[in-house]
């Protein structure tokens, strides 16, 4: 999932504000801390998610999980080769009785919604996402009509399968806060999901525990957390060492530094404190920056594995001395 340098980074305790609901994902998805916490970096960044694995690993049920826990409304979309951007936004139809056309919302039109197999639909199709994942809007018929809030889009994809797929462009991943993988559970866990599973599937049971409103709270509390500024440098320096080396033929763009921003704000309020500490960004950037890099040819062909070379930049960086100013 992600470098071994980065992932001994451990952030073993949660805010107490989100405990609730992190309680209430881990009966459906066990042992998978550090997913449920990167999609509550991205939830609370104001991000989307991809998460890219193999079928059968929980990605589906983490975001129903999500959705039922924070009372939200939940969309799933089912890309196919052959969807239509208006069956992803919505279409206008004319109302007889009114003798006006009248907007039909599609599924976009959720606060957690799952893009399912997001790779398998053509390029038409993705980039009628793309104003969705900035904007928080969608436009159509000349009409521009806002999403619900919160909204998020975590959007599933198979590595492995490559027939009949469309890989994602720079410009659509550069949409997606985090990327980030499942990865397969230990040989106690699985025995745990077998145990939990043996009358019925937990995703049943489980029932909200906050509301839509405690997650915009959240999000302005995310906002307000302190960055010292030897801290954001040191962010910055990170993101402009993958713009200049041989390696690399795309660098991360001013994008990615505003992302690993309020991702390792989000990362700090989950973890309880104030203020960011290095080791926030430390953690995030592999998952921040992996998919917004593209390597040279010559790096490709040589087996440079991008998220390796994230971490490698990250270790190149001088990590700041703060004192007690760091905490505002």
């Amino acid at each position: 999932m992600a470098p071994n340098k980065t992932t001994e980074l451990r952030f073993d305790s949660w805010n107490p504000t989100v405990l609730p609901v992190v309680e209430n994902i881990s009966k459906v998805i066990i042992g998978k801390d550090d997913v449920i916490r990167l999609v509550f970096v991205a939830l609370l960044a104001s991000g989307h998610c991809l998460i890219e694995d193999v079928p059968g690993v929980g990605k589906t049920m983490m975001v129903r999980a999500l959705a039922k826990s924070l009372g939200c409304d939940f969309k799933r979309i089912q890309f196919t080769p052959d969807l239509l951007p208006s069956d992803v936004t919505g279409v206008s139809i004319y109302n007889q009785k009114t003798q006006e056309f009248e907007f039909r919302s599609g599924p976009i039109f959720g606060q957690v919604v799952l893009a399912d197999e997001i790779n398998r639909t053509s390029p038409k199709t993705q980039s009628a996402l793309l104003e969705a994942l900035e904007e928080r809007n969608v436009t159509a018929d000349g009409q521009t009509y806002p999403l619900p809030t919160p909204f998020m889009v975590l959007a599933t994809e198979n590595p492995i399968e490559f027939e009949g797929t469309f890989p994602l462009p720079e410009a659509q991943l550069d949409r997606f806060l985090l990327k980030f993988s499942m990865g397969y559970p230990s040989l106690t866990d699985e025995l745990n999901i077998l145990d939990r599973q043996r009358v019925r599937h937990p995703i049943e049971d489980i029932t909200a525990v906050v509301t839509p409103e405690d997650v915009l709270d959240w999000r302005q509390a995310t906002s307000e957390v302190f960055v010292d500024p030897a801290v954001k440098r040191y962010l910055v320096e990170i993101v402009q060492n993958t713009r200049h080396h041989h390696q690399v033929y795309l660098g991360a763009s001013p994008r990615a530094s505003i992302a690993l921003f309020k991702a390792s704000q989000a990362l700090a309020f989950l973890s309880g404190r104030s203020y960011v500490v290095p080791d926030d960004i430390r953690y995030l950037a592999p998952y921040v920056l992996a998919h917004r890099v593209l390597l040279s040819a010559d790096a490709r062909l040589s087996g440079t594995n991008v998220m390796e070379f994230v971490d490698s930049i990250v270790e190149r960086v001088a990590v700041p001395v703060l004192q007690g100013a760091a905490r505002s």
